[in-house]
């Protein structure tokens, strides 16, 4: 993406998979905002429809695939994989194989995965992590001997751009700027050991040409309620689309920052809290007493507030460090205190029946999400009614809970409006009604 945008191309960036980290990185890098591509969560039509919404009057899409190219909902099937992405949007594969320790055993993975799935377009293979010239010499020979897949080159080894990490994955571009000198020397590795030109003009043309769909529904101006969304370090972690279905359906959006803001905006009709890392930021947020109480109280007055990982942890009364030594209080609308732990809680693909009618959603609905967290909830007795029923991507009943008091909903389930648009429409349509009553 780096060297494209250094080479005058107009890049639409996207992800495949329920990543929030990566589409940041995208975003900054390619100047456009990066949009998430989901074949477990989205249907088919969506994925297609975000394709070509978010490529018009763009030169070329890079789609950063998820994990290994075939790995997805299970071992016996092509769903939720990368391959089954580029086959759904007839895009080419580009193979990224490392090198590493590797010589002419690299041509026996190349081999593999041209007969695995022979629909499938590959592009080329890059090696990463190559030693020397000599190295990929090595490679590219036994490739030609034996595959049909074009070699592109290689990426060498290089420590210089390795990016920081902490216990949800890359720090986020949130917080952390790639250095344009770490982008230039990515962009010149890319110029001097990959063939970007027999690459970019091997590609075939895409017509992604698409009717875009109005935002507001021809609500007045007046008529739509105003939704706070909480953007800065903390709270990063959203879906594009989620805030675009948002718009569609009617709401202005305003962002704040709950660790930069003394106070909420005014005038707001509803609040999204999305996720990211309040555990890092738990005593800056705790100071923000005069924040805390208006959420507080605007929860008692049954504004709407969704709040899901992050934002349900900034939800609830109160946020322990992994020492657990100190207590950081937070909005205390939901009597729960949260536990950071050093190891990973729950991870997945996840699908929900609402129980009961939510903000996001009527009875019967069903959503789907995903969920990473590393913290757990202290139970407390309380009477917090559970709203969801939460199945695993392979039909198993799970443990995780959305709670909703007045009209304050949290999880730590990471919703995708895509899934099914009513959610959006229904948090719209129950911030509307609030704006009404208010006025």
């Amino acid at each position: 993406m780096s060297y494209l945008a250094d080479q005058g191309y107009k890049v639409a960036p996207f992800k495949v998979g329920p990543d929030f980290i990566d589409p940041g990185h995208h975003t900054k890098i390619a100047g456009k905002t990066s949009f998430n591509l989901d074949s477990w969560m989205l249907s088919r039509a969506y994925n297609t429809k975000v394709f070509n919404e978010n490529t018009q009057n763009m030169d070329i899409a890079v789609v950063e695939g998820v994990m290994g190219l075939f790995d997805g909902y299970d071992g016996l099937s092509e769903a939720g994989s990368t391959a089954q992405m580029a086959k759904w949007l007839n895009l080419p594969v580009v193979l990224i194989v490392s090198a590493k320790g590797k010589a002419r055993s690299a041509a026996a993975i190349v081999k593999g995965f041209e007969a695995f799935d022979r629909d499938l377009k590959i592009a080329g293979v890059i090696f990463s992590k190559t030693g020397s010239m000599r190295h990929y010499e090595y490679l590219k020979k036994a490739v030609e001997q034996n595959c049909t897949t074009k070699c592109l080159g290689f990426m060498p080894r290089n420590d210089s751009i390795i990016m920081p990490e902490r216990h949800l994955g890359l720090v986020t571009s949130d917080e952390f700027d790639i250095q344009k000198k770490t982008l230039s020397t990515l962009s010149s590795m890319v110029r001097d050991h990959i063939d970007m030109t027999g690459l970019v003009n091997g590609l075939d043309s895409v017509d992604t040409s698409c009717k875009m769909a109005p935002e507001g529904y021809g609500l007045d101006r007046k008529q739509r309620p105003t939704i706070a969304v909480a953007r800065d370090k903390a709270f990063c972690f959203y879906y594009q689309d989620n805030i675009d279905l948002l718009k569609k359906f009617g709401a202005n959006i305003v962002d704040f920052s709950p660790l930069n803001d003394d106070a909420l905006p005014r005038d707001i009709d509803g609040i999204y809290l999305g996720g990211g890392y309040p555990e890092v930021f738990a005593e800056q947020l705790s100071k923000k007493t005069n924040l805390l109480r208006e959420i507080k109280k605007n929860s008692v007055s049954h504004m709407p507030i969704y709040g899901e990982c992050g934002g349900f942890m900034f939800l609830c009364n109160a946020l322990s460090k992994m020492d657990g030594a100190q207590k950081y209080p937070m909005t205390n609308c939901f009597n729960f205190r949260v536990q950071m732990s050093k190891r990973l809680r729950s991870l997945g693909y996840r699908e929900i029946t609402l129980k009961k009618d939510t903000i996001i959603g009527k009875k019967g609905e069903v959503l789907k999400g995903h969920e990473f967290h590393y913290s757990s909830l202290e139970s407390q007795k309380n009477d917090i009614p559970d709203v969801y029923q939460v199945t695993s991507r392979a039909g198993q009943d799970l443990a995780l809970k959305g709670y909703q008091v007045h009209n304050t909903l949290g999880s730590y389930l990471h919703v995708h409006f895509g899934s099914n648009q009513g959610c959006a429409k229904q948090f719209v349509d129950i911030c509307r009604e609030f704006k009404d009553k208010k006025e």
